[in-house]
């Protein structure tokens, strides 16, 4: 049974739920948990994984700011269109991981880095 909300608030990793008896707070994971089960079930991954398509974009949109760089400029830097940097950016669109690397590197001269947690 779903409690009856009026308000829900996200700040620092931390989830307050405004309810009408009480307050209750949970971190997020205890939130994630409770609405979409726990990691492994296939609800949960489909969160997560749209989760880390969306840090991607948001990631590259940080960076391409922070070096002063319209989409249009970034494109041509890294031999592409406009149209796609934005559906990167806006989680439209997921890029390849040569994709992403030819931006971070050529379009930011930065270096991309990955690593596998197991």
């Amino acid at each position: 049974m779903k409690p009856n909300c009026e308000a829900i608030t996200i700040t620092n990793k931390k989830i307050k739920t405004k309810m009408s008896k009480k307050d209750n707070i949970m971190t997020l994971d205890q939130f994630k948990d409770k609405h979409y089960g726990r990691r492994g079930t296939a609800k949960r991954e489909r969160l997560e994984a749209g989760y880390q398509n969306f840090k991607i974009g948001a990631l590259i949109q940080e960076a391409r700011l922070e070096k002063g760089l319209t989409q249009e400029e970034l494109a041509q830097k890294v031999g592409t269109t406009k149209s796609y940097i934005s559906k990167i950016e806006n989680n439209i669109k997921e890029a390849r991981i040569s994709t992403l690397q030819k931006i971070v590197e050529v379009g930011f001269g930065g270096h991309l880095e990955l690593s596998i947690k197991l």
